[in-house]
């Protein structure tokens, strides 16, 4: 991790830095700035693998396992229920024949049909897009899997349809229920023989959970405290987030939407390759420190990079090369290294400090983190 960026733009950058950094170094300041608990919430996470593990070994997949393997895996998911799709795909890799992908929205792709699985999830089980797709999914005769709450209208038409469905107890709010909703996805994908974790493999990315959470205590102080210190890098900037493969691009996508949740804070995901041939130009605009006065932005930009060791050897080179033009346009670098043998294991390696580091950061900049009032005005409105 790189040094701490300043709050450019503040009238005093350098005492509000200052403020943010007591701020989160007092424990009781901390627990009174997140009264709905969503440091509670993040620290389930490991619980949550371990939970889920056993929910799934209860439940009769039989249905969508026993037969053919299906000719692809569509889920159908929104918001911090839907990104279970993408940590499945990510997971599951590229190579394997089966594609999995994540619809987000009303409908179905065209294309879906009865030689395929739909995996409708729903932390609430009653998000009207994925009852939607559900719906639909077993009116063209799909083989469907539910996953979310029990009791609910997602449940109902799993039932309807005589298809499996697994319960899933919310930790709080969606976005934190990440693990109690992508390791059934996993599970499923486990019994048809499309990706291999096994026991051991979940209890190591429960245990790296259960590790990140104790490093990132809230009585912890930030200098030993890499969820504060991460936060307290990104305050007063514009977080650019670049993963280096598939796995790593899911965790950047997690880490802006945990940006906006959390903190109400934006955030640039993007994946190299590809962000060198787009975004790496910004480098040169007005969010760069080194821009002309009268064009430059309040905010600048921060480049984070998160690191695969399974990345391709040249997006190595094009990783270390990013870097290098960042730190010589004056922008900032954080690097978080994803560590563990399996890739659901080094998934949980960055996700565990991501979440806790964007939590601290709403709380550093007065923002009760839990709430997502936008949205249900939204939802108000289109009702």
């Amino acid at each position: 991790m790189s040094e701490r960026g300043d709050l450019t733009g503040l009238d005093d950058g350098g005492l509000a830095d200052e403020f943010a950094a007591d701020r989160l170094d007092d424990a009781r300041l901390v627990e009174a700035a997140d009264p709905g608990g969503m440091l509670r919430q993040v620290a389930s996470s490991a619980a949550q693998v371990r939970s889920a593990v056993r929910t799934c070994g209860e439940v009769d997949l039989a249905p969508v396992t026993a037969g053919d393997r299906p000719r692809a895996i569509v889920v159908a998911g929104m918001g911090g229920s839907g990104i279970a799709g993408d940590v499945l795909a990510a997971v599951c890799g590229t190579s394997n024949a089966t594609q999995i992908v994540t619809s987000h929205g009303y409908q179905l792709p065209g294309w879906v049909g009865a030689a395929d699985l739909v995996i409708a999830v729903s932390c609430s089980g009653s998000t009207e897009e994925t009852l939607g797709a559900a719906t639909e999914a077993a009116r063209r005769g799909c083989h469907l899997v539910g996953v979310g709450a029990a009791g609910s209208p997602l449940a109902d038409i799993a039932t309807q349809a005589r298809a499996p469905f697994i319960p899933v107890k919310s930790a709080g709010m969606p976005r934190s229920t990440l693990w109690g909703l992508s390791i059934p996805l996993i599970a499923v994908a486990e019994q048809i023989g499309i990706v291999e974790v096994g026991a051991d493999g979940y209890e190591a990315t429960a245990a790296t959970l259960e590790e990140i959470a104790y490093q990132c205590r809230p009585t912890s102080e930030s200098f030993v405290n890499p969820g504060k210190s991460l936060a307290l890098d990104l305050l007063g900037t514009l977080p650019v987030i670049w993963g280096s493969s598939p796995l790593a691009g899911v965790a950047a996508k997690r880490f802006a939407a945990q940006l906006n949740e959390n903190a109400k804070y934006p955030g640039i995901p993007g994946e190299l390759p590809e962000a060198n041939h787009n975004q790496v130009v910004a480098l040169d605009g007005p969010f760069a420190p080194g821009a002309q006065l009268e064009a430059r932005s309040g905010f600048p930009q921060r480049l984070v990079l998160l690191a695969d060791p399974a990345e391709h050897p040249q997006v190595a080179r094009r990783r270390a090369a990013s870097a290098e033009l960042a730190s010589e346009r004056g922008v900032r670098v954080s690097e978080l290294a994803m560590t563990g043998e399996q890739p659901l294991q080094r998934f949980a390696s960055v996700v565990g400090l991501i979440d806790y580091a964007t939590v601290y950061l709403g709380i550093a900049s007065g923002v009760d983190p839990t709430p997502i009032e936008i949205i249900q005005d939204l939802k108000e409105r289109i009702s």
